[in-house]
This record gives C-alpha cells, sequence and structure tokens, in this order.
C-alpha cells in the first residue's frame, strides 16, 4: 500500500520539476565521479581544478597530473557514460514504440550484431587499417548503420508491413552477422585480435576522447530535441497500423525514418564505447511502470533517468574492486539482469498499461 502510495506521488510530479530533480543529481554524481578512481582525490582538489578549468583560479598549488587526471580521463569518461545512457534509453524507447514490444531493446533489430561484424573485420581483416587508432569504432559505426539500412530495406520489400516483419529480419540478418563475425575470428586464429574484440563487445568507456565525446553529445542532445516532436506519432505506433490510418497517418514512413535515425545513434554510441546492452531495455521498462507509456512523458524522464544510471554504474565499474576497472556492459549486466528479472516477478505489467 505504502509502495503505491509513494508510486502515485512520483507520477504526479510535473515533467519539469522532476527533470531539474534529475539533473541536480547527475551533477552531484558527475562531480564524485570526478572524485573517486584510482586515485581518489580531495573535495577540495576537484573544485580547484574546476575553478581553474573556468579560468577563475590560477594553477598554483596543484599538480598538472592531477588537473589532467580530472580533466582529461575522468571528465570524458563521465560525460560519455551519461551520453550512451541517454542514447540507448532513447533507442529502446523508439524501437519498443516501432515493434510494439516492450522487452525489444536498440540491438534487438541485429544494429549490435552489425557492429561486432564491423569491429571483427577492422581486427581480423585489417579493413579501415588506414583510419588509424580509431579504425575498430569508425567500422564499428560502419557496420551498425549498414545494417539499420538493410532491415529497413528488408522490411520496406516484405509483403507484409507489419512490424513483426522488422523483428524478425533483424533476428535473421542478427544472426547472420553473428556467424560471419565467428567465422572471420576462427580463420584468423589470432590471440590478440580475439582478446581485442572480447574486450571491446564488453562494452567500456574508459578510453573516451572528449573530441568525440562531445559530438556524441550533440548527436545525442538533437536527436532527443526531434523525438520530443514526435511523441504523438510514437504513440500512435502504440495503437497500430489501422487505428493510424484512420487518422490520416501513416506509420511506415516514419518508421523508416526512426529506424535510420536509430543506427545513426546507436553507430556513434558503438563507436564510442563498443557494444553495452541492458540500459535500452531496463530503463525505459521502469519508467513506463511509474509513469505509463505516453511518451510525453515518458521520453524526457526515462531519457535523463537513463543517463543519471549509466553514470552511477561507471563510477561503480571503477570502485567496486580495488585497482579493477570493470567495463561498463559486464557491470550493467550483473545488476541490470536481476533488476529486470525482479521487475517482471513483482510487476502484473503490459506494454501500455500496468
Amino acid at each position: 500500500m505504502m509502495n503505491f502510495a509513494i508510486t502515485a506521488q512520483i507520477k504526479n510530479i510535473k515533467v519539469k520539476y522532476l527533470l531539474l530533480l534529475l539533473f541536480l543529481t547527475m551533477l552531484c554524481m558527475i562531480i564524485l565521479g570526478l572524485k573517486l578512481g584510482f586515485i581518489s582525490l580531495a573535495w577540495t582538489e576537484i573544485v580547484k581544478i574546476l575553478l581553474i578549468k573556468a579560468g577563475i583560479l590560477q594553477a598554483t598549488d596543484i599538480s598538472s597530473d592531477l588537473v589532467d587526471v580530472v580533466w582529461m580521463l575522468r571528465m570524458p569518461r563521465i560525460i560519455l557514460a551519461a551520453c550512451v545512457g541517454m542514447g540507448l534509453t532513447l533507442s529502446g524507447i523508439i524501437m519498443q514504440a516501432v515493434v510494439k514490444n516492450p522487452l525489444a531493446d536498440p540491438y534487438i533489430l541485429g544494429v549490435s550484431s552489425g557492429a561486432s561484424l564491423g569491429a571483427t573485420c577492422a581486427i581480423f581483416l585489417g579493413l579501415g587499417a588506414f583510419l588509424g587508432a580509431q579504425a575498430i569504432g569508425i567500422c564499428a559505426f560502419i557496420g551498425a548503420f549498414a545494417i539499420s539500412l538493410l532491415v529497413t530495406y528488408i522490411a520496406d520489400n516484405s509483403r507484409s508491413k507489419s512490424a513483426s516483419n522488422l523483428l524478425l529480419a533483424g533476428m535473421a540478418v542478427s544472426a547472420i552477422c553473428a556467424s560471419l563475425s565467428s567465422l572471420i575470428a576462427f580463420v584468423g586464429r589470432n590471440k590478440e585480435g580475439m582478446e581485442a574484440i572480447t574486450y571491446w563487445l564488453m562494452g567500456n568507456v574508459a578510453n573516451a576522447k572528449l573530441g568525440n565525446v562531445l559530438i556524441l553529445a550533440v548527436v545525442v542532445v538533437c536527436l532527443a530535441g526531434y523525438f520530443m516532436t514526435q511523441t504523438r506519432i510514437l504513440n500512435l505506433m502504440l495503437t497500430g497500423y489501422d487505428s493510424a490510418m484512420t487518422l490520416g497517418v501513416d506509420l511506415k514512413r516514419y518508421i523508416r525514418r526512426y529506424l535510420l535515425l536509430n543506427g545513426l545513434l546507436v553507430g556513434f554510441i558503438v563507436f564510442n564505447s563498443g557494444t553495452i546492452g541492458f540500459i535500452g531495455l531496463l530503463i525505459p521498462h521502469f519508467v513506463r511502470l511509474i509513469f505509463g507509456s505516453n511518451h510525453k512523458k515518458l521520453l524526457p524522464v526515462a531519457v535523463a533517468f537513463g543517463g543519471l544510471v549509466t553514470v552511477v554504474m561507471d563510477i561503480l565499474s571503477r570502485t567496486l574492486i580495488n585497482g579493477i576497472d570493470i567495463p561498463l556492459g559486464v557491470v550493467f549486466s550483473l545488476i541490470g539482469a536481476p533488476c529486470f528479472i525482479y521487475m517482471m516477478l513483482k510487476q502484473n505489467y503490459r506494454f501500455g498499461a500496468k
């Protein structure tokens, strides 16, 4: 009874106040993330470094090495974690609306397998070697986006235009990509390559580059702003094609556009952090349990909450075991899977209703 009352109170909070609360909490977590790590810094040192970078304070008694640790290593990593959380949550919401399935995931349409295939080709076949140190990430981006285009083409040219066709096409393409990746890795017989692709596929934000992260931040913010203007269409997708047609809306045109934008978004995320699962599945599901399926409220709250949760998970990944930086994808799987199972057992949940 008490849980129901608390949920009802949270549900009635205005979106702007809830977003402000989430933003302030994320800001606190970001500052905490700057403090914690292999080298634990004092709060005064964090404040001084931020003031130095803001041009308010002169660098006098602060080591330049500490400034680099905070500004060049931890800050890009934390911003990347926030962008990955927000981007994958947004992607999950879009995919769940497109296929009308609350258990859909950003990678369910084969995007993850496409990224894996691109990374595998870069490592074992040397494709993209001319791209330099970021060849793996760029090839993964190309793979993710190419698979999004392919799945969209297959769905558009199939006899049935139902959402389930997108799901089936994604599963088929995903299986092909996974098989090709395994074949290339097996034929390559490269121990170092196997270690590299395994580590990359675990999902990691430790190697964040500030320039790339800022580009990703722009992409996430722009796409989140765009989809905020599409909440009516996303709500119509839950009602099905026939209901939308009676209102004069052809969902096929929107679905094609959404899939391409999703491929672009996930491609940028994969380029920066590798493949990280469970965010796009767990966060929208959790927020929908409280606020329902109206995307006008669901989308901004879930995206902000996804960023906050991912920043917290990143802090845990480098502090859970002293001296060991656990890949973010591993932490999300270890913590996210039991949480999701618990929610499924405790909640009588259906898509679009509680």
